[in-house]
């Protein structure tokens, strides 16, 4: 094994950067293999087009007949591209995508062939898709899984394929995919946000949601990554001694980008122009060997299909540049880990962000009215939200190192709070003359003034406000954004649906005008969302005290948290806005607490066979090169030999110390992770969570401590210096 590891070093300082020739602007490039407007104005009839953009923007159904007009402009531009193969492109349980390729090619007789792609082949396909995680909604021998045409996502070509975003159902109709939630909520916040922008804009028709999420990543030569089992099996390493020098310094942040990694981040671009993937910043992560991404904010379903897409490219491209990318939440112990910032916003068809203040009084009445109904959301659902970025990997993450805490709070600057503590003394039910004249002038107008100089300096808060959108910064880098983003949407639906019901019993009962109604209800809002506030910069212990007096849940862990996914209001919520069934929620639960288990017994086998397949044989070569020079001093010196081989004599010791520790605690824990398997559930996800991973950080010490012993030629896997600092 050393051998592998000095192998692949010396691989990997020989390595260059692969040359990169952009031919072409980017803004040229942009969208080149994307069935877009442009494209479908040149290639459809105009009833096609037509039908096609009603149904993006009305969501009205396609004709049969249309359809088979939309598939054969498809295929022809495909063709022309050089496409050979079409695939319904979908978004499993799993986290990851899906695809199963077909060719245009179809057999005609008389030994000829043609190439073909009709309507039915483009709105639906029935894919084997019987081993996808389904959460017992239905058996194995029922295969049938139906993925459908989702129109809203425009279709691509990847490499020689073309590939059509689709949503996947069971064949009962339940949704088996991480889109079809989405887009239910999505359409649950446009119906929501559409009635309360009416009290300030009778012209708004319609309101999307937008996402811009910030991907953060570790770049790590090929050769490295195949010299450490861990990290080839379960995307981090389960062991290895902190280096000399880590993140300290903080002079990789932003500092100068490597040549090898600007060639693949050049390389990857590309890619993503010509998938209309909008990305445009590039930059050092403060870790060593970290790096981020971030594109141009975009409308939130086709934000989740880009991003998903994009680590796809990123995984592809690395492997080109000889790189592995790591999207593990924490895959280095004591440095930063990586998260994907969702940075969400509303936006309506009259081109108004809803979470941007105006010119104008009404328009910053209407930017409190959506601001603090998202306050009021978050605070009512934070134990969702939680649970919708929970996850074994983010674990890891969620608490350390400059990551937010599991505890969910809102971050909105001092100057916010103190107009929110303004309006937490508007006069209940009727308003003076007096006191709208101070709301409309000194405080509800003066909103754009306060937020000029209104920066985030919390860098760990779960959920900020950032100037115009708020920010979701505990999402985990490896998870799809769907999750995080159908909870967040469907509470803030929800809360806006609530919202306007109050407003209007106060106006037709209490005969307030529809200002003062307003207020009146934002008024109590604020006073009931409050404890979900939090504007410190700290998150240690005394954050947790203080977050239990003010009644925030903690739930440290994805057992723990995952919990509220199938609680009676969480299935209540999703139910009432037409998300998901009890069913579809209570599968979702099922799923993702199946998928933890298997990630910590993944993770407990892989360390089990590192530590005695590597780590103590390693160990007991090295202890015997050690009792050979024992053996040689009292050779020499005789009796007096203990005086000369005192450190040899404590370190072979301190050696079988460690050695004994990692076999003990090995073979308990694979005993404890075969009692975990006997159960189910609740029950093996709680087993292996506080029973069965603890002994990770016990087994993991011990080899830690035989790395800093044990001859530097001996050691088997690639050390953190090597995998952090090697470019």
């Amino acid at each position: 094994m050393a051998t592998i590891r000095f192998n692949a070093l010396k691989e990997t300082l020989n390595r260059v950067p692969v040359k990169i020739t952009e031919e072409e602007r980017k803004s040229e490039a942009f969208g080149k293999n994307v069935f877009n407007e442009h494209s479908m104005r040149q290639f459809m009839t105009k009833v096609a087009y037509q039908s096609v953009m009603d149904a993006i923007e009305f969501g009205k159904k396609i004709d049969r007949n249309v359809a088979d007009q939309v598939a054969a402009a498809m295929k022809d531009w495909a063709l022309s591209k050089n496409a050979t193969h079409y695939t319904h492109w979908f978004q499993p349980l799993t986290g990851a995508t899906a695809e199963k390729h077909d060719a245009f090619f179809e057999t005609i007789g008389n030994g000829r062939a043609m190439e073909k792609f009709g309507g039915g082949e483009l709105v639906q396909q029935e894919p084997d898709a019987s081993s996808f995680p389904n959460g017992g909604i239905r058996n194995t021998f029922e295969a049938r899984g139906y993925t459908a045409w989702d129109p809203t996502s425009p279709a691509f070509i990847y490499g020689t394929t073309l590939c059509i975003p689709t949503i996947f159902v069971a064949y009962t109709g339940e949704a088996l995919d991480n889109k079809a939630p989405l887009l239910r909520a999505l359409q649950a916040i446009d119906n929501s946000a559409t009635a309360v922008c009416k009290y300030f804009d009778k012209n708004v028709t319609k309101v999307n949601a937008s996402l811009g999420w910030e991907q953060e990543y570790f770049l790590i030569d090929s050769a490295l990554a195949i010299s450490r089992p861990d990290i080839n099996l379960t995307g981090r390493t389960l062991l290895g001694h902190s280096p000399a020098k880590g993140q300290q310094l903080d002079d990789h942040y932003f500092g100068s980008i490597p040549r090898r990694v600007l060639s693949y981040m050049r390389d990857m671009e590309q890619e993503c122009m010509l998938l209309g993937i909008p990305v445009k910043t590039r930059h050092n992560e403060v870790a060593p060997n970290q790096y981020e991404l971030a594109p141009i904010f975009e409308e939130a379903n086709l934000a989740v299909d880009h991003n998903s897409l994009l680590m796809d490219v990123m995984e592809r491209v690395a492997q080109k540049h000889n790189f592995r990318v790591l999207f593990h939440e924490k895959p280095f112990a004591g440095i930063n880990g990586s998260g994907k910032h969702n940075n969400w916003s509303l936006a309506t068809s009259t081109g108004v962000n809803l979470l941007s203040p105006g010119k104008t009084p009404m328009k910053n009445l209407q930017f409190l009215t959506f601001f603090v109904n998202t306050i009021k959301a978050v605070h009512d659902y934070e134990e969702l939200i939680r649970a919708s970025i929970a996850s074994a990997s983010n674990d890891h993450r969620l608490g350390a190192n400059e990551a937010p805490p599991a505890i969910i709070s809102v971050f909105i600057g001092s100057q916010l709070s103190a107009v929110l503590d303004e309006l937490e003394n508007v006069t209940k039910g009727k308003l003076s003359p007096e006191e709208k004249t101070d709301l409309k002038l000194n405080i509800v107008g003066k909103i754009p003034e306060i937020l000029l100089d209104n920066t985030d300096r919390n860098r760990t808060s779960p959920f900020a406000f950032t100037g115009n959108k708020f920010e979701l910064r505990a999402v985990g880098s490896w998870a799809n954004c769907a999750g995080p983003m159908t909870v967040l949407n469907t509470i803030v639906a929800k809360q806006l649906k609530d919202f306007k019901i109050e407003v209007d019993a106060l106006i037709e009962k209490k005969s307030l005008k529809k200002d003062e109604a307003i207020f009146n209800i934002l008024r109590e809002y604020i006073k009931a969302s409050k404890k979900i506030r939090f504007e410190g910069n700290g998150y240690g212990e005394e954050w947790e005290i203080e977050a239990v007096k003010r009644g925030l849940s903690n739930n440290k862990t994805t057992p723990e948290a995952l919990k509220e996914k199938k609680s009676k209001k969480t299935i209540a919520l999703f139910e009432e806005m037409g998300v998901m069934s009890k069913i579809e929620t209570e599968a979702r639960h099922e799923i993702e607490l199946e998928e933890y288990i298997l990630r910590i017994q993944i993770e407990g086998r892989v360390l089990g066979d590192i530590a005695r397949n590597h780590i103590i044989p390693t160990a007991i070569k090295y202890q015997n090169t050690l009792i050979e020079n024992v053996s040689g001093l009292k050779n020499i010196f005789g009796d007096k030999f203990k005086v000369h081989a005192k450190e040899q004599i404590d370190l072979i010791k301190k050696i079988s110390k460690h050695i004994a520790e990692i076999n003990s605690k090995v073979e308990i824990m694979t005993d404890e992770r075969k009692k975990a398997n006997t159960l189910h559930g609740q029950e093996a996800a709680d087993a292996y969570c506080n029973i069965v991973k603890p002994y990770f950080d016990e087994i993991r010490y011990h080899c830690d401590k035989l790395e800093m012993m044990v001859d530097d030629e001996l050691w088997p896997l690639a050390k953190y210096r090597e995998l952090l600092f090697t470019r």
